[in-house]
């Protein structure tokens, strides 16, 4: 489909693409670098993962619950280190991804427990009440779907912003929690694309096991962090003044770049 071929590359300087254009060269350059460190992502999940599988065929809740919280506390720090290596190229950082990938685990792993467990424990409840539902007598009514929809397009909105704030900035949580809920609200139908649009692609993967285990570990954690964050990153970047406080602490890392449609 020509998105890997290299018959548009011309780039000006102090001019950033947008659009598809921009998101094909950011993946022609870095889907190597994003594909590694998501499989390293992954590798974290797995007690999540693992627990989550245990849980549903016990049927217990309670297992459900430990997965979310310890399979979160674990899956947390992997999860930074993946949005902090799609950011840093989103504004064209070029460090080694090894170094990247170091360096954001050595600043983040702490912060990134909470979120981790948040994150992980909320998708383990709805993951294990969709599985009980999907494969029990019963089917669940549309106002029980609405509800598990509602929530997650909610916390998704949230949490993208948590995650992008925790590692660009050291602010405390509460801060960053009530960041997240005003951009939220400020970009809400940007959000609440990219959330549905997340929640789509989770719920094909859900549906389509075992199947769709295959391609997990090639696109599963990153492809969808990228598509994501491709969405909000302009407005991201806009309202937390994300490259010019880059450039002001560090002269010289980041060029002075314009969004020429």
């Amino acid at each position: 489909m020509g998105i890997f071929s290299r018959d548009e590359d011309e780039h000006f300087p102090g001019i950033r693409k947008v659009g598809f254009a921009r998101y094909r060269e950011l993946l022609e350059a870095n889907w190597k670098a994003f594909m590694i460190v998501g499989f390293y992502t992954l590798v974290f999940f797995i007690p999540f993962v693992g627990g989550m599988v245990y849980a549903i065929l016990s049927k217990s809740l309670l297992i459900a619950l430990a997965a979310g919280v310890i399979g979160g506390a674990i899956a947390g720090p992997g999860l930074a280190c993946m949005y902090d290596l799609i950011l840093r190229r989103m504004r064209n950082d070029l460090s080694d991804w090894w170094f990247c990938w170091k360096k954001a685990f050595r600043q983040n792993w702490r912060a990134a427990i909470l979120p981790g467990i948040v994150q992980c424990a909320f998708t383990g409840m709805i993951v294990f009440a969709g599985a009980l539902m999907l494969w029990g007598a019963s089917k669940p009514s549309l106002g029980t779907l609405a509800l598990m929809l509602f929530g997650s397009l909610i916390l998704i909105m949230i949490i993208t912003v948590w995650w992008a704030q925790l590692v660009l900035f050291s602010q405390k949580t509460l801060i960053t929690l009530k960041n997240s809920l005003f951009f939220a609200i400020f970009h809400f139908w940007r959000m609440l694309g990219m959330a549905a649009m997340r929640t789509a692609w989770w719920l094909i993967m859900f549906l389509f096991l075992p199947w769709t285990g295959f391609v997990v570990p090639f696109l599963g954690i990153w492809y969808i962090l990228f598509l994501s964050l491709s969405m909000i990153y302009r407005a991201l970047d806009k309202d937390f003044r994300v490259e010019e406080q880059i450039r002001e602490a560090f002269p010289g890392t980041l060029p002075e770049e314009e969004y020429i449609p």
